[in-house]
């Protein structure tokens, strides 16, 4: 539990962290550019672009279910799809509130209520993950590719001196920051070693020492048979379809927000795009996105001509929108757990 803390700690202090950077030279022309930028998203037609976006996040977690059952499924376990969506929806609402719980709890769920053991459904999330981050490569790879042309002129020009600029404020203001992060650590090490945790005898130690290696071997067990699950699917192309579809719905997501802003109608299509890889990378160094993908937004926004100040609006209703859709829909799925019946899903 208390590595759990230091890591929403750090995680959240990155965040803030972001934040600060994201608005410390925001003039009070651009302080009402933004409030008028969220007003301006008051009306049904915004709100009901907003809404798809949602709604298409919500599709994208779905496949993610749907493809988690297809890697289950060769392991020896029938799995619900109620059971495996609740699992990824439960998964991505515990994130938000401690870094890598969600894994667990969706793992557990399994288990719980389709009796499928932890170990082997990790094997298959570790297994998504990995596919994930392939396609994320693949993409990234591609945007680089496609956008060549805008990013030689970017390196060409007056704007890459203010970016250094910025960059070693960046530096400088982060000395002060980490040292912060690091005093929190410290602390926390120091109140786990001496004030939390209890002496125990070296014959408990032993035993201890015991359970966790077989813990250890399962788990490596489970990760392996995990990935070589894939060769085993009954229906390969399903694979490609539902991994295909989840970036798919998360890009309509992106998208679609776009229409919500007034002076983002006309964008086109690359931009968002480019916000969905580029952006993915904000919820890798910050604790659900906070404050990073925000930044990610108005920075690539800004590559399109589009002024900061509004590119930081968007980028906040974006994420406001989809952690409220992971909010409002786990909730959802985690009161409507209560009332699915156990069942021994085993072939």
């Amino acid at each position: 539990m208390v590595k759990r803390i230091v890591q929403l700690i750090i995680f959240l202090g990155i965040g803030v962290f972001f934040i600060w950077f994201s608005i410390k030279d925001l003039k009070p022309q651009d302080v009402e550019i933004i409030r008028q930028s969220a007003q301006g998203i008051m009306n049904t037609r915004s709100l009901l672009f907003i809404l798809s976006s949602m709604g298409c996040g919500a599709l994208a977690h779905y496949f993610r279910a749907l493809r988690n059952i297809l890697l289950i499924n060769p392991l020896g376990f029938r799995v619900r799809k109620t059971t495996a969506f609740y699992s990824v929806m439960i998964c991505y609402l515990a994130n938000l509130a401690l870094p890598r719980l969600g894994e667990v709890l969706r793992c557990s769920f399994l288990q719980r209520y389709d009796q499928v053991p932890f170990q082997k459904s990790f094997g298959t999330v570790v297994a998504e993950r990995a596919f994930d981050f392939i396609i994320f490569l693949i993409l990234f790879v591609l945007i680089l590719f496609i956008n060549k042309g805008l990013f030689a002129e970017l390196a060409l020009s007056e704007q890459l001196g203010g970016w250094m600029k910025d960059k070693m404020e960046l530096i400088w203001a982060a000395k002060f920051y980490v040292l912060f992060i690091a005093i929190a650590l410290i602390t926390s090490f120091v109140a786990y070693r001496f004030l939390i945790r209890k002496k125990h005898t070296s014959s408990h130690q032993n035993h201890k020492q015991s359970k966790m290696v077989a813990l250890f071997k399962n788990i490596l067990v489970g990760l392996w048979q995990g990935l070589i699950s894939i060769k085993d699917l009954k229906k390969p192309y399903l694979f490609i379809v539902y991994t295909i579809s989840i970036w798919v719905f998360y890009y309509l997501g992106t998208f679609l927000c776009m229409f919500a802003f007034d002076f983002l109608q006309s964008i086109g299509p690359m931009p968002p795009f480019v916000i969905l890889v580029i952006g993915a990378i904000s919820f890798m160094i910050a604790q659900g996105g906070l404050g990073a993908y925000p930044l990610f937004v108005a920075g690539i926004l800004a590559l399109y001509g589009i002024e900061y100040a509004q590119g930081l609006a968007a980028g906040w209703i974006g994420w406001c929108a989809q952690t409220l859709m992971i909010l409002v829909v786990g909730l959802i799925t985690f009161v409507l757990a209560s009332f699915l019946k156990v069942e021994n899903r085993a072939y």
